[in-house]
């Protein structure tokens, strides 16, 4: 009851949050040449673009396949639904939505555990913050900023090459974790268990969750996986990016790749901000701001951004209400599949079972030495 209670609570602070956010970002506008500006945008191009969001979420489902492989197989479709299911569901409620991707997987598909399937969740998140990085900070190399924003550019680059430079140092302590994870789970394991001050089920789960993080990064260290999930990662952010452009090039800004890549660099930060509706209030300000330091008028700013995350998140939504009207997700299944009760269930089995396995291959040893 007080979990519930304090879920509440947290989701109309955020409510409050993402409210606040947007009147401070629509305070100064001039709503009229913002509906204006959207009225004359070109809807072929916005078309093409949401087709190709729409590929790009048949892409993540690719990607995650690839990251599940090493754990537990599935099908593609499967993947895709649980996929727009879930973007659908960060839309609604904001980051704390992003349970019920790695939740509607195993309740399509029983073969699949459900740790598993949150734990590779946690390795795409890493990948597309490494991917957003790179291209950002890459892009500042040789990206040429308006004559009147030299200076403020210095700054974005100082940021974008510490930015890099953190997510190079990341991937690497992720590798050297995979490579090393068996000792220093086995240490861990040795310093937690048994202490008073930590109950018996966190440090069940603190262990399962490395144990399975350590199997899903296998993909750092198998040249063939780590192909396969960069790749599919390139196809993702590729797609996004052209996918960005053509909004741009609907609204009549001739930017080209270098520019999108600049702008989606401000979008990703704002969408870190856990708002419902996807990061609302605090993605438009971020995006709006990229642009306008590109030159952008304000309306017409304000304009793009409200579009592109309209672009960005209207398939997941219109698929999310498909799959929903037709009866593949339930959605008391789903209610109680992400409920923080069945997510702490699903660790703990995982914890069980990997110590079962640890017995197992324990006692396979020493049959083997006698």
């Amino acid at each position: 009851m007080k979990s519930n209670t304090r879920k509440y609570v947290e989701f109309g602070a955020l409510c409050l949050l993402a409210v606040a956010i947007l009147w401070w970002f629509g305070r100064t506008l001039n709503w009229a040449e913002v509906r204006e500006a959207v009225s004359h945008a070109n809807p072929y191009l916005l078309g093409l673009a949401a087709v190709i969001i729409s590929l790009s979420y048949l892409f993540r489902a690719a990607r995650w396949g690839a990251l599940l492989a090493p754990l537990s197989p599935a099908s593609l479709k499967n993947l895709f639904i649980a996929t727009t299911v879930g973007f659908a569901a960060v839309f609604l409620v904001g980051r704390a939505g992003e349970v019920v991707r790695p939740a509607v997987l195993p309740m399509r598909d029983p073969k699949i555990r459900a740790s598993a399937s949150f734990v590779t969740i946690l390795v795409e998140r890493i990948y597309d913050l490494i991917a957003v990085a790179i291209l950002f900070a890459g892009n500042l190399l040789w990206f040429r900023p308006p004559a009147n924003g030299l200076i403020e550019f210095g700054r974005v680059r100082v940021a974008g090459i510490v930015l890099l430079l953190a997510t190079l140092l990341g991937v690497f302590g992720l590798t050297q974790f995979r490579k090393k994870s068996p000792r220093a789970i086995c240490w861990l394991k040795e310093k937690i268990e048994g202490r008073r001050f930590i109950p018996e089920r966190l440090s069940r789960a603190v262990i399962s969750v490395l144990e399975q993080l350590a199997r899903a990064l296998r993909v750092l260290v198998d040249a063939r996986e780590l192909a396969m999930t960069v790749g599919w990662t390139a196809v993702v952010w590729v797609s996004i990016g052209v996918a960005s452009m053509l909004v741009f090039r609907a609204f009549g800004l001739p930017f080209g790749m270098s520019e999108t890549i600049f702008v989606l660099g401000w979008s990703l930060v704002g969408s870190l901000v856990p708002t419902p509706g996807g990061a609302a209030g605090a993605f438009h300000a971020a995006t709006a701001a990229g642009l306008i330091f590109l030159g952008v008028p304000l309306e017409t700013a304000a304009a793009v951004a409200i579009v592109l995350h309209m672009i960005d998140f209207s398939p997941a939504i219109v698929f999310g209400f498909i799959y929903l009207i037709k009866g593949d997700i339930n959605l008391s299944r789903l209610r109680s599949a992400t409920s923080s009760e069945a997510v702490e269930h699903a660790v703990e089995d995982e914890a069980i079972a990997s110590e079962e396995i640890f017995v197992v291959s324990e006692l396979k040893a020493v049959a083997a030495r006698d």
